[in-house]
C-alpha cells in the first residue's frame, strides 16, 4: 500500500508531540502576561533551568535559534565576532541571523573527529587589536556536537582558554540533556564555567516548543530586551512553561531509551551491505550510502511511510525519540533491508 502520510519519523527529535499527560498540565497551567513579568509558570521553569545549570537567572524564549541569538548579541557589540565550530548550529543552521541582525561576525573552525576543536586553533583565531579586524569577543561551543558528545575535559579546557583571553563563553546545549544522559553526568555539571547556556525543550525532551537561556543576572536583562527586539516576547507563555516542566519532570530520566534504540538501529543497519554506519553516541544515527541508492531509499521509505533526512552526496541521518520504540526501529531496519537488498 502506497502512502504520503509519515507513521514513522526519524527526522529528528522536534518531530514529538505532547504527550495526553503534557496537554493535561498545559491545559492546567496558571498564567499570565510574561511580557509583564507576571506569569508565574513561566518564573518556576526559568528558575528552574537556571538551578540546574547553576546559574542565577533564565529566560523562556520560543526557539533554540533566538535564544542563541539573543546570547550572541549580549555578549557581543556590532563589529565584534564569536568563534564555533564549521558546521556548529549557530553557524550553519541560524540563517546567519547573528550576523544579519547583530552584526556580529562567526568565525568558524575545524573540528576533530570527535567534534572537538583545537585549543591551539582558538588561540590561533583570536584577532590582534587591530582596527583591520572584528573584535573577538565570544567562543561558543555545542555539546551534543553533530550527535557526538562533548567530554567535560575539552569544555573545561575551552573555558580555561576564554579566561585566558578574556572571552565570555556560551554553551549552545540544545541536546545538553543528552550529552549528560551519555555520560551519565548531572546537566550541571556541563554547563559550569560557561558565561551562559542554553537548551532546548523542544528536541529530546519532547515539549512543542521553547527553549531556556540561563546566565547572571545582568546578561539575562540584555537579552530580555533582545528577545523583545527580535519579536520573542510571548504573553501567556505559562502553557509553553508548563509543558517544559513536566518534559523536566518526566522526560529526562527515559533519554537512556532514546539513545539504546539509536544503537539498536545503528547494529542493524550495518548488518547491511552498502551501509557505512556511524556508531551513535546519543540519539543520532549518520550512515553514509552511494547517492544513487540514497535516492531509491529515500523514495521507496517515503512510499512506506518512515521517515528520515537524506542529505545530499549520500548520507542519511536518523534521530530517535520518544515517538518512535522499539518496534518502531525494528520495522526502519526491516524496512531499509528489503529496499536495499531487493536492488542488488
Amino acid at each position: 500500500m502506497q502512502s504520503n502520510a509519515i507513521r514513522l519519523d526519524f527526522r529528528s527529535d522536534t518531530v514529538t508531540r505532547p504527550t495526553t499527560q503534557m496537554r493535561a498540565a498545559m491545559a492546567a497551567a496558571d498564567v499570565g502576561d510574561d511580557v509583564l513579568g507576571d506569569d508565574f509558570t513561566v518564573q518556576a521553569l526559568e528558575a528552574r533551568v537556571a538551578a540546574m545549570f547553576g546559574k542565577d537567572a533564565g529566560l523562556l524564549l520560543p526557539t533554540g535559534t533566538m535564544a542563541n541569538l539573543a546570547a550572541i548579541m549580549s555578549h557581543c557589540q556590532r563589529g565584534e565576532e564569536y568563534l564555533c565550530a564549521s558546521g556548529a548550529h549557530t553557524y550553519l543552521w541560524e540563517a546567519g541571523g547573528a550576523a544579519v541582525l547583530g552584526s556580529v561576525q562567526p568565525q568558524p573552525l575545524p573540528v576533530r573527529a570527535d567534534g572537538t576543536i583545537p585549543i591551539e586553533n582558538l588561540h590561533a583565531a583570536v584577532k590582534d587589536d587591530d582596527p583591520h579586524f572584528a573584535i573577538t569577543r565570544l567562543v561558543t561551543i555545542e555539546n551534543t556536537f553533530a550527535g557526538r558528545v562533548l567530554p567535560r575535559e575539552h569544555l573545561a579546557e575551552v573555558i580555561e582558554f576564554a579566561r585566558e583571553r578574556k572571552l565570555a563563553t556560551h554553551l549552545d546545549g540544545a541536546r545538553l540533556f543528552n550529552a549528560a544522559a551519555a555520560l551519565g553526568v548531572d546537566v550541571g555539571y556541563l554547563a559550569g564555567g560557561f558565561d551562559s547556556v542554553s537548551v532546548c525543550l523542544s528536541k529530546g525532551l519532547g515539549a512543542p516548543l521553547g527553549s531556556v537561556l540561563v546566565g547572571d543576572g545582568p546578561l539575562i536583562a540584555r537579552a530580555r530586551r533582545w528577545r523583545k527586539m527580535l519579536g520573542g516576547g510571548m504573553r501567556q507563555a505559562g502553557i509553553i512553561a508548563a509543558a517544559g516542566l513536566y518534559a523536566l519532570d518526566h522526560h529526562v530520566e527515559r533519554l537512556a531509551e532514546d539513545h539504546a534504540n539509536a544503537k539498536a538501529l545503528a547494529d542493524g543497519f550495518s548488518e547491511i551491505k552498502g551501509l557505512t554506519v556511524i556508531p551513535p553516541q546519543s540519539n543520532i544515527v549518520f550512515v553514509e550510502l552511494a547517492p544513487e541508492l540514497a535516492i531509491r531509499l529515500s523514495e521507496a521509505l517515503r512510499e512506506l511511510g518512515i521517515a528520515a533526512s537524506f542529505w545530499p552526496g549520500g548520507r542519511m541521518r536518523w534521530v530517535t525519540h520518544l515517538d518512535v520504540d522499539g518496534v518502531a526501529v525494528d520495522e526502519a531496519i526491516a524496512a531499509v533491508r528489503e529496499v536495499v537488498e531487493r536492488r542488488r
